[in-house]
């Protein structure tokens, strides 16, 4: 048996992708955050059996980021599928013009130091396994720029970067690098964005193990 770990998981994206991981037999790390949101989603999760378990972690600690994949890992078995899905602060979310280099620092952390961290730590497991998928999700200002919101306009494009360099040099090890863009908000209900819809395309991403980038639905021009 083995593990998913979803870093940034909540009740809507992060609990649909636990669901559908779940139904294929993948246990489940969640987390997050704050040990009481996580302890709650296992809970709800535990009953739909899926069996599921929480980690506390900020993404800004990388420290404690790399303790608790140690420990879903630990507690649950090897983590074949890393989802790097957190969402932003809106204070990353700054006018072009307006950003100073400080400013940039927060989300540089959050979407290029989390995923590295997060990554160098499940590696390993992986490579033990001989498979895995690292599934990042982002915006779309990811391949879009948007100039009203200008860190994570510039913190995607790093992460999406990095994920690239990944799909690239980990093929030949069985290990698939793939990125989701959803454009504009997650919507329950919504025919592609719903959270139920992106779990099913995640799960297809990580099954045929095809092309780098994904997107929810087409980017507006």
């Amino acid at each position: 048996m083995t593990t998913i770990a979803i870093v940034g998981a909540g009740a809507g994206l992060g609990g649909a992708v636990a669901r559908r991981f779940g139904r294929e037999g993948f246990d489940v790390a969640l987390l997050s955050r704050t040990q009481e949101h996580v302890d709650a989603l296992a809970t709800d999760l535990g009953r739909e059996g899926v069996n599921a378990r929480g980690f506390a972690a900020d993404v800004h600690d990388p420290v404690a980021l790399a303790a608790a994949l140690d420990a879903a890992a630990s507690d649950l078995g090897p983590v074949e599928v890393l989802q790097y899905s957190p969402i932003p602060r809106q204070d990353f979310m700054k006018p072009v013009l307006e950003t100073s280099p400080a400013d940039i620092e927060g989300p540089l952390a959050f979407s290029v130091v989390g995923p590295m961290t997060a990554v160098r730590q499940v590696l390993p497991g992986m490579r033990s396994l001989g498979r895995g998928t690292l599934l990042f999700i982002n915006g779309g200002s990811a391949v879009q720029p948007h100039p009203d919101r200008a860190d994570t306009s510039i913190a995607f494009a790093a992460e999406s970067a990095y994920a690239r360099m990944l799909h690239d040099v980990l093929a030949g090890d069985r290990i698939h690098a793939a990125q989701l863009i959803i454009p504009g908000a997650i919507t329950p209900g919504h025919p592609r964005k719903d959270p139920a819809v992106l779990a099913d395309t995640l799960w297809a991403m990580h099954r045929d193990r095809a092309e780098f980038r994904r997107y929810a639905e087409p980017l507006e021009s």
